[in-house]
């Protein structure tokens, strides 16, 4: 399975970014974006199950990120809005068989996007 993420780029303070990951196979897997900010190891954002019956996010993106799904589409988004500069990293699709908010736990990864947030 191959992942593609897109929608990346340089956004000032409460701006808005929508971040695209699209998977190379029609089977729904479960998705999850992680994010990874220089010198700092890669945690979790947000998660959402094969079907969209669950959803999970971190304390910090909680009211200003949204998950959602097209399985038509094979695509996995991320809105995210009022922007920090400290959502400032690179942003990293994944693809699990069980889903998971673990990093180790995912099957397959993307290149990954990155979102910069500043003035």
């Amino acid at each position: 399975v191959q992942l593609q993420a897109s929608g990346g780029g340089l956004v000032h303070p409460g701006g808005s970014l929508r971040l695209s990951c699209e998977a190379s196979t029609a089977t729904p897997y479960n998705m999850a974006w992680f994010r990874q900010a220089p010198g700092k190891d890669r945690e979790f954002v947000s998660a959402i199950s094969w079907n969209g019956g669950i959803i999970r996010y971190t304390d910090s993106v909680k009211g200003r990120f949204t998950i959602s799904r097209d399985n038509a589409k094979n695509t996995v988004f991320l809105q995210m809005n009022s922007l920090r500069p400290d959502d400032t990293a690179v942003y990293y699709c994944a693809a699990s068989r069980v889903y998971s908010h673990s990093a180790a736990r995912q099957d397959y990864w993307g290149p990954g996007t990155q979102v910069t947030v500043s003035s």
